[in-house]
């Protein structure tokens, strides 16, 4: 993962040389790297481990032998062995990069693909950013939909300031007689001038029905406002409907 985020223009240049697992007790994956022999170490059992026993030497190979001798004509077998599995080794490790990289692909493409086959939402069609950063959440939407305290929370770190959440009801005529229930965020952000206001407040509709779609009941009535924490005793220019002013 490491060579392949560090270094993918020499994915299929590596070469790898395989120390056995017996390293791993005490050593990292990578225990050395060259990077212009394009080389690498491994903790890793290479092909030559599958060998059964008996390949390096046979049992009465080395009766007459002294043992500093034995060692050496052991060590050099060893060797040229492991040379001759090395184009093995080298081969399947840069297999291995290429899976690896393949997986590390569809691991950040999952959530997209999710979004768009179990939802039918696209993530990378969405412009508005407010509701790209809440639509990762639609995993959970079922077990947080009606959650009004949380809601207010996630709007509370989407804008990084404090919400005011109220509670009441809603109705679309003058009637009393069929109201429904009512959830209001006001987002407390002071110092905005009308120009700000209006880009916030076109940003701000979208992310309300899509709060509105995915995370509340169907019978209740979403709404999310801005609003200026410090309300202004008098008239001033600074005025703006619905923000810091409004009609009595």
């Amino acid at each position: 993962m490491l060579l392949n985020y560090l270094y993918p223009e020499l994915a299929n240049e590596w070469i790898a040389c395989n120390k056995g697992s017996f390293y791993r007790n005490y050593s990292d994956d990578i225990m050395s790297l060259y990077l212009k022999e394009r080389q690498v170490e491994l903790s890793r059992d290479g092909f030559l481990k599958l060998l059964p026993e008996g390949v390096l030497a046979n049992d009465d190979e080395f009766k007459k032998v002294d043992v500093a001798e034995k060692y050496k004509i052991i060590k050099r077998r060893e060797h040229l062995l492991n040379e001759a599995f090395l184009p093995f080794d080298t081969f399947y490790f840069r297999y291995f990069m290429q899976v690896e990289h393949q997986v590390s692909d569809l691991l950040n493409t999952k959530l997209e693909f999710i979004l768009k086959h179990y939802f039918g939402f696209d993530l990378e069609a969405e412009k508005n950013p407010y509701v790209r950063r809440v639509a990762v959440l639609l995993p959970f939407a079922k077990q947080w939909r009606g959650d009004f305290a949380m809601i207010r929370k996630l709007l509370a770190g989407l804008f990084g300031c404090e919400v005011d959440m109220r509670q009441g009801r809603y109705s679309f005529s003058d009637t009393t007689r069929c109201r429904l229930p009512l959830v209001r965020y006001d987002l407390l952000i002071d110092g905005l001038e009308a120009e700000k206001f209006r880009e916030q407040y076109s940003l701000l509709e979208p992310l309300n029905d899509f709060i509105t779609e995915w995370f509340m009941p169907i019978e209740v009535v979403c709404q999310i406002k801005i609003k200026e924490y410090n309300q202004p005793q008098q008239v001033n220019t600074r005025l703006v409907l619905d923000y810091n002013s409004e009609l009595q």
